[in-house]
């Protein structure tokens, strides 16, 4: 009679094979890290091409990230609508005022009655309004494409 093995749900597989080993050869330009060392990787700007990286003839580079188009329109008056999840006091939200600047991931508006800045994240963000023209510079397309 053969012996079973008992159940067991939490079965543990190697992954030496999932990872690359440290004795593969290293690029041209890479140094090696030592253990215990931390290799920087330097940060590009937002909306930037990453150096290096080749573009396909005819292939597109888009630059027009929302941060982009805001700072297009510093000084500009906006309307900022914006949504927080979860929240028993208030579950909207509209902001106006005068826009200061804006990054990746936040826009500044001032308010020119009280002078009060609000530091507003853009995951929060449904839409954004003008009363006036927005300055938008278009991605540059391929010659044909409308």
């Amino acid at each position: 009679m053969s012996q079973q093995m008992p159940y067991n749900p939490y079965v543990t597989y190697p992954y030496t094979d999932m990872y690359p080993s440290s004795s593969f050869p290293y690029q041209m330009g890479q140094q090696p890290v030592q253990p215990g060392q931390q290799q920087a990787v330097p940060m590009q700007p937002s909306g930037s091409l990453i150096p290096g990286t080749p573009l396909a003839p005819g292939q597109v580079v888009e630059e027009s990230y929302i941060e982009n188009i805001l700072r297009l329109n510093r000084g500009k008056v906006i309307t900022v609508y914006q949504t927080f999840e979860n929240n028993t006091q208030w579950n909207a939200k509209i902001f106006r005022g005068v826009l200061e600047t804006a990054g990746r991931d936040h826009i500044i508006l001032s308010d020119p009655e009280s002078g009060k800045r609000f530091l507003l994240l853009m995951v929060n963000t449904d839409y954004i309004t003008a009363d006036e023209h927005l300055n938008y510079i278009p991605p540059a397309l391929p010659s044909g494409i409308r």
